[in-house]
């Protein structure tokens, strides 16, 4: 690691700094954040498109306790519901102690303009941030959302992975379960030049009446993102489409 967190920490907020928030639902008790790292093209992440879609055994056995049950955080609330934090066209339970807030673009036409290639991926584009810095980790939960479409949830994440602005590799395409939804999901490898080093990321995907929902989990680095895959998997086992 050749940077420390603490200055990592304060330019990770900075990156979406225009960008304007919907106030926090204090009945969550859970923050703030901005995707991590400067745009680039994203030619460099179309590789990613040709990604195996292989059992990532390796990962799935590092990721589970030692009775074979995947790990979940303890429930500390729930957004996407009428009147929380993030309104959605799903809703699922967040760590305790992780804050969300809603995210929409600066309505500045030269200030959207120039974020861009940070509030949209592929098809769609972040509505909500729950950040974990008040549980002690540095990273967040981006939740995505796209317009009504036909496009499957696998076709979705692709579009997502590929229009990454940090180059995407080794994505592994897996089917998945969101609550009782089909869905998508993907691990991958980026590489920051800020920190300088590899770092792993997850996503899944499903699709509502509404338009796709990706549910996006990053971190600081990689030792961040596996101390919060907890929380990813507490949002992927309780997601339920919104009524």
């Amino acid at each position: 690691m050749t940077v420390a967190r603490g200055t990592v920490r304060g330019l990770i907020p900075a990156v979406l700094a225009a960008v304007a928030v919907a106030g926090c639902s204090s009945s969550t008790g859970a923050g703030d954040g901005g995707p991590g790292g400067p745009a680039v093209s994203s030619a460099p992440a179309k590789a990613a498109e040709a990604g195996a879609e292989k059992p990532r055994a390796d990962e799935a056995e590092a990721e589970k306790t030692g009775t074979g049950a995947t790990k979940v955080a303890e429930k500390g609330g729930q957004v996407g519901g009428a009147g929380s934090a993030c309104e959605l066209p799903v809703t699922f339970d967040i760590a305790a102690g992780w804050k969300p807030r809603g995210v929409t673009t600066n309505p500045d036409p030269e200030l959207a303009e120039a974020l861009a290639d940070l509030s949209e991926q592929g098809t769609v584009k972040v509505v909500c941030e729950i950040d974990a810095k008040p549980a002690g980790n540095i990273g967040f939960l981006r939740v995505w959302q796209g317009e009504a479409s036909e496009d499957d949830p696998r076709a979705v994440l692709r579009a997502y992975v590929a229009d990454s602005p940090i180059a995407a590799e080794d994505a592994t395409y897996t089917q998945a379960k969101a609550g009782a939804l089909a869905a998508a999901e993907v691990g991958y490898t980026s590489h920051s030049e800020l920190l300088d080093e590899p770092k792993k990321e997850r996503a899944f995907a499903v699709a509502t009446p509404d338009g796709p929902v990706v549910v996006h989990l990053g971190g600081m680095d990689t030792e961040e993102h596996t101390a919060m895959l907890p929380a990813f998997e507490l949002a992927k086992k309780t997601l339920k489409p919104r009524r």
